[in-house]
């Protein structure tokens, strides 16, 4: 089963990467006649997604209705569905702080 992207076709406007309006215009990309392209969600305007990676939408949207004005969330937009607390993390970040030779040196006499 294929996924369903958010495609522009020509006359459409969509955020370039300045922040300003881009309008979607019929060229030729390596040899081929292009008349739309694929949106990502910078592109959309929505928060969140990534820029380069064609936005997916959901099955339900019917085929050739405009984009909804913010990016699709799963469970209808509730991140964290459980109203318990999330456990405290025992993870080590991945980059600690470097210490400085004051806090070396102290570490090395105490040990």
């Amino acid at each position: 089963k294929g996924s369903r992207l958010v495609v522009a076709p020509i006359g459409s406007t969509v955020l370039g990467s300045n922040g300003e309006g881009m309008s979607i215009t019929k060229t030729t990309v390596a040899g081929h006649i292009s008349e739309g392209m694929f949106c990502d969600s910078k592109m959309l305007g929505w928060d969140g997604g990534t820029g380069g990676i064609a936005a997916r939408m959901e099955d339900s949207l019917p085929l050739g209705s405009p984009p909804p004005l913010n990016k699709p969330r799963p469970n209808g937009g509730v991140v964290n569905a459980s109203s318990e607390e999330l456990p405290e993390s025992t993870v080590e970040g991945l980059f600690e702080k470097k210490l400085t030779k004051e806090e070396k040196k102290a570490l090395a006499k105490t040990k």
